[in-house]
């Protein structure tokens, strides 16, 4: 679920933990990434469908393609779409939800990463999709948005997709967590030279109205003629 690192500045707590680590053990403890990855397996076996972001993902690309699962958490995406064919790696700053990640789907490529720092992301390649989903957006630290938006069109083949998935008012994210204005993500995505392609307001494509509080939205890496 974390993104991105802080700035070495202390948080609330007096320690340098990223924002989704502060927020995420203040509501359920230090072993908050085992207790992220049971609340889906439990919700699965009461027969919910915690798989909505990999059906959309389907959609777009339903034939295998190279996917990263940015802020991928204890790769519950990931670790889906690789069973629907995909080649994914998943990403996370969060060392503690790569571990479970790792534990539970150890034949897939986790890492730990920043998303704010392309230099570091560049050894991953190229990718014909990159999701975020999980409120990765409204986690990132302060100031780190636009980086974050530069790295994901850098690591996009040209075509390639980029899905974003974010709660933008304060029933759609977690206590603690900063609510983001859609204008100003479509702001940085823009400037990082990428597309919009669609925006709805659900996972399962419903259309996006400002006041439903949730925006998928899509955003394509230009193919320039003669080297697309």
């Amino acid at each position: 679920m974390s993104a991105v690192r802080g700035d070495g500045v202390a948080g609330a707590d007096g320690s340098d933990r990223t924002l989704w680590q502060r927020v995420a053990s203040a509501g359920a403890g230090e072993d908050y990434a085992a207790v992220y990855a049971d609340r889906f397996r439990r919700a699965a076996a009461r027969g919910e469908d915690i798989h909505g972001e990999a059906h959309f993902v389907q959609a777009l690309l339903p034939g295998p393609a190279r996917v990263l699962d940015a802020g991928c958490g204890t790769g519950r995406l990931g670790t889906r779409l690789a069973e629907l064919g995909h080649d994914v790696v998943g990403c996370d700053l969060d060392p503690a939800m790569i571990e479970v990640a790792r534990r539970e789907s150890p034949h897939l490529d986790w890492r730990v990463a920043d998303l704010a720092d392309a230099e570091s992301l560049a050894a991953l390649g190229r990718f014909d999709l990159v999701a975020l989903a999980g409120n990765v957006v409204p986690f990132l630290e302060p100031g780190t948005l636009a980086a974050a938006a530069r790295s994901i069109a850098m690591l996009l083949r040209p075509g390639g997709l980029a899905v974003v998935g974010y709660g933008h008012d304060a029933d759609h994210v977690p206590a603690g967590c900063p609510v983001v204005d859609p204008d100003d993500v479509d702001a940085a995505f823009l400037a990082a030279g990428l597309t919009a392609s669609a925006h709805h307001g659900t996972w399962a494509g419903d259309p996006w109205e400002r006041a439903g509080g949730y925006r998928v939205s899509v955003w394509r890496q230009p193919v320039v003629p003669g080297l697309g």
